[in-house]
């Protein structure tokens, strides 16, 4: 199933035949439990062998895969598994004393050990890295069980949990995809991806956001060696890619930032020339961030945008976006995108609204046990995936921000991600969120939590005359703390959520 080539973790590496071999085996022990066409298996970990291995099995039985978000907590991380019905669920080790009390009846954990590359990355203690002596080990559970050797399954595509605007996060069903459909969306794959034979790609995510998800099938499938990279770390990126000469990789805009921050004896240091292509997305990215990264890196950048519902709709070369700064591209085939008011009325180009899309690439989808709610995001046979933005005479598409974290205050609707972007570029500030908390007179106000770099002494005045500087008086946070440490995933995107819910737990309003 897997494609040739190696898979590097740390000083560890398995040959991707082998690790198919093991997952077609992993496939008859899952079916030895009575998991069936259509069940769900569910992750709880890091990017590793076993994970990879179990969504080979996945394939081979028409079963759909749960990633669940590691920083989840016990009662999230329960919502999840009892919404999805999961039959199994891996989990490395060390993450195993966080949920164990909140795993559902009837579900059949399987304990994968914690490499020593994870739990150094990770500052975990090595004695809770081994799995308990009363739990099942991945490699014995599956070591005991000959090849799956029963004609594969139609395919599910990956259930992702997606949070939406409100309420609990919504799990993603989709119908499996037709030969012809699997055949098209692997030429889209192809284009933003940047695939070619004997590529050598870097993983800087975690698995359980599904477009880091599709990078790390990509590369299983093709010829091609697949570098993992446990938790981000700019400078250490640079060295992978100098390393195993590194060719493609995904990354998302923080990282950029973590990367531009660097000193430039830091960024002289490596050789980075081996790098062709870096798909980026997940997030909108400053335009003045975009362009020091090709600046640095050259126009190899190509940046995707679509969502969980509907799959990829737009993509934009580094050359169409230096022609169009900020936007993340055009329609790709087979694409719709209209932009709609709060009328529910399309709007024309230029005026400021929630997107609207769809594309025959994917199959169509269900959230589940939530009828209503499919029926709730849809305006003309298009779905809305939470985002705020226009379209220029063009057609290139501009995003402004998640439409949940849009903040009107006074009446005036106000994008954080717009205020990010500048602030972010500040020299001294490591990362940033800002977002809207209650205030009597205008309904919200803008709040601005700044982690700093460790050298830096910067205080609130001088944070506002920087930003005074660079855009409009009210879109400058009325309020700003700095913060230590800000919650983050591994990634480097911040839990805005986790800042902003202290501040609206008793206002009455679902955030």
């Amino acid at each position: 199933m897997f494609g040739t080539g190696r898979v590097i973790s740390g000083d560890q590496s398995r040959d991707k035949r082998d690790m198919s071999r093991r997952g077609a085996q992993a496939a008859s022990a899952m079916a030895s439990l009575g998991i069936s066409e259509g069940d769900a298996l569910a992750s709880y970990m890091r990017n590793d062998y076993p994970l990879f291995e179990a969504q080979v099995a996945a394939k081979f039985l028409g079963v759909y895969v749960v990633p669940i978000n590691w920083h989840f907590t016990a009662a999230e991380t329960e919502y999840i598994l009892k919404d999805s019905d999961a039959k199994v669920l891996i989990v490395h080790a060390d993450l195993l004393a966080g949920i164990e009390s909140s795993i559902p009846d009837g579900v059949k954990v399987i304990i994968a050990p914690t490499p020593d590359f994870i739990a150094e990355a990770y500052g975990v203690d090595k004695a809770d890295c081994s799995v308990p002596e009363n739990m099942t080990p991945w490699d014995e559970f599956i070591d005991d069980f000959q090849e799956w050797s029963d004609p594969p399954r139609p395919p599910r595509e990956i259930m992702n949990y997606t949070s939406g605007t409100t309420g609990n996060p919504k799990g993603v069903v989709k119908d499996p995809l037709t030969p012809e459909e699997e055949q098209k969306a692997g030429v889209l794959g192809n284009l933003v991806y940047g695939v070619r034979p004997g590529m050598r790609i870097l993983m800087t995510g975690p698995c359980y956001h599904i477009a880091v998800n599709h990078s790390a099938t990509i590369g299983l499938m093709s010829d091609a060696e697949l570098v993992l990279q446990p938790r981000f770390d700019a400078e250490q990126f640079l060295q992978l890619v100098e390393q195993h000469k590194i060719t493609h990789t995904h990354m998302v805009p923080t990282m950029f930032v973590r990367l531009l921050k660097l000193t430039d004896k830091v960024k002289d240091k490596y050789d980075i020339s081996s790098l062709e292509w870096i798909t980026h997305g997940a997030a909108p990215c400053s335009p003045d961030v975009k362009r020091a990264m090709i600046d640095w890196f050259g126009p190899i950048l190509g940046e995707y945008y679509g969502g969980t519902e509907i799959g990829i709709s737009n993509f934009c070369t580094s050359q169409k976006w230096l022609d169009h700064p900020g936007t993340v591209g055009r329609i790709t085939a087979g694409s719709t995108i209209r932009i709609y008011g709060d009328d529910r009325k399309p709007l024309p180009p230029g005026e400021i609204g929630e997107i609207y899309g769809v594309t025959d690439l994917v199959t169509d989808f269900a959230y589940k046990g939530l009828t209503d709610k499919r029926k709730e995001v849809e305006i003309d046979g298009l779905v809305s995936i939470g985002d705020m933005g226009y379209m220029d005479e063009d057609g290139y598409l501009f995003l402004c921000d998640r439409k949940n974290d849009m903040v009107i205050s006074g009446g005036v609707n106000i994008y954080p991600a717009e205020i990010e972007a500048v602030l972010v570029t500040m020299e001294g500030v490591r990362d940033c969120a800002v977002f809207g908390i209650p205030n009597e007179e205008f309904g919200e106000s803008l709040m601005a939590m700044v982690e700093l770099e460790s050298s830096a002494g910067l205080s609130e005045d001088d944070v506002r005359q920087f930003l005074v500087g660079r855009l409009a008086k009210y879109k400058v946070p009325h309020q700003i703390n700095f913060r230590d440490n800000l919650p983050r995933e591994d990634s480097g995107k911040i839990f805005k959520r986790k800042l902003r819910e202290p501040y609206w737990q008793d206002a009455g309003r679902v955030i």
